[in-house]
């Protein structure tokens, strides 16, 4: 792996026990019938949904760094594609959690759109990195 790579996968190692511990304060909020999660739906399937979509794509992040050394993109493509696969597990999650930050909370503020800024990232960052291992 080149070392802009290694770089990037020891970034998204990093964020793995963040995510662990999103994932134990879920686990406490619904052990313990916290209010404003529990009674909540809303923002109880979005902060669920965050936490699942971190987690798979910092998955799929780290093999994608695997991969886009063996494209033939060029230098400057390639760090394109490192920060879009990277940018997806940041910024999908973010959404789903500061859409609905508030416990009273029952609808996603503005701020769920960052999941479609996440998604984005992730579509033309794995569709470039397909064409780049296509060519």
């Amino acid at each position: 792996m080149s070392p802009a790579s290694l770089t990037m996968a020891g970034v998204l190692l990093i964020t793995v026990p963040t995510i662990a511990f999103g994932g134990v304060t879920l686990l406490k909020f619904l052990m313990r019938g916290v209010p404003g999660y529990i009674d909540n739906p809303v923002r109880r399937g979005l902060w669920r949904a965050g936490h699942a979509h971190a987690g798979v794509l910092v998955l799929f992040s780290l093999v994608a760094m695997l991969y886009v050394d063996q494209t033939g993109l060029p230098e400057g493509l390639k760090w394109l594609v490192r920060l879009l696969v990277v940018a997806a597990p940041i910024l999908m999650p973010l959404g789903f959690f500061l859409s609905v930050i508030r416990p009273s909370d029952t609808r996603p503020s503005r701020l769920i759109g960052l999941t479609v800024a996440g998604g984005a990232c992730l579509a033309v960052g794995a569709l470039t990195l397909g064409v780049g291992l296509l060519i």
